[in-house]
């Protein structure tokens, strides 16, 4: 893993770009970590860019809590390259969406592939993360739905997962769901227009995990109250930092 810039925020986090092979990302780490620091990979919905700014508020306000907080465009997402079989995929979703057509087979064959090719690509970066001085497990999994699960039935350090309700989830990992065991907490949004809710209720119905959580909110999409974060940030001590002394969050971080 190379580190190619470095920047400590005001916030009292470090930020550092990197890039392994191909696979290019941010590591946010709190300034004063307490070794080892567990560790949170952090995906957005669908294969949106690292750089976009919901996400790295999160990921910053969970690294003033203790967290090192890790996210890559994964193959085909954000900024990587795309296939001429994504670029038609894209095309045919503006087009549905655009003219209201039924998108789900569409959805179907863009998000299936995005899923299959982006956890490798977690699962190097993985290995990379845990081999970083300062780094060690547990490691929680938070954001896009459809890769979590698929990272979770294949990843064994996967302990627990925050996932976002508003992205399209393939039938393969609504099938999957079924053997995800890890506690959970799983976010809705009850008005998104992109998200059957019922769907989504279903699917949170499917988890085999014992400990599962729903939390909705009234709004559309992008409408998650940002209180969730923290929520979130809580339901990961429970789980990634049992049985060591919790770091209280710098005086004044976001």
């Amino acid at each position: 893993m190379r580190f190619t810039s470095e920047k400590l925020l005001d916030d009292g986090v470090l930020e550092r770009e990197f890039a392994f092979g191909e696979i290019p990302g941010t590591l946010w780490t709190p300034e004063n970590s307490v070794a080892p620091t567990p560790l949170i990979l952090m995906a957005h919905n669908n294969g949106l860019p690292k750089r976009d700014p919901r996400l790295a508020a999160r990921a910053r306000h969970s690294a003033t809590h203790g967290y090192a907080v890790a996210t890559i465009d994964a193959a085909g997402c954000g900024d990587r390259p795309r296939s001429a079989a994504d670029e038609r995929a894209r095309a045919d979703l503006h087009r549905a969406f655009q003219s209201g057509e039924p998108a789900d087979e569409i959805l179907e064959s863009f998000i299936g592939p995005l899923v299959e090719k982006a956890v490798p690509d977690w699962r190097t970066t993985l290995d990379a993360l845990l081999a970083l001085p300062g780094i060690g497990g547990p490691v929680g999994y938070a954001g896009w739905t459809a890769v979590g699960i698929r990272l979770a039935a294949a990843e064994s350090r996967i302990a627990a997962a925050g996932l976002f309700a508003g992205g399209y989830v393939p039938r393969a990992q609504r099938e999957e769901a079924r053997r995800i065991a890890i506690p959970l907490l799983f976010l809705l949004q009850w008005d998104d227009e992109g998200n059957p809710r019922q769907r989504a209720l279903d699917l949170f119905d499917a988890f085999g995990a014992r400990e599962k959580t729903l939390h909705a909110n009234p709004g559309g999409h992008t409408g998650t109250p940002w209180f969730e974060v923290e929520d979130g940030n809580r339901f990961f001590d429970r789980h990634l930092k049992r049985g060591r002394a919790v770091r209280a969050p710098a005086e004044g971080s976001r």
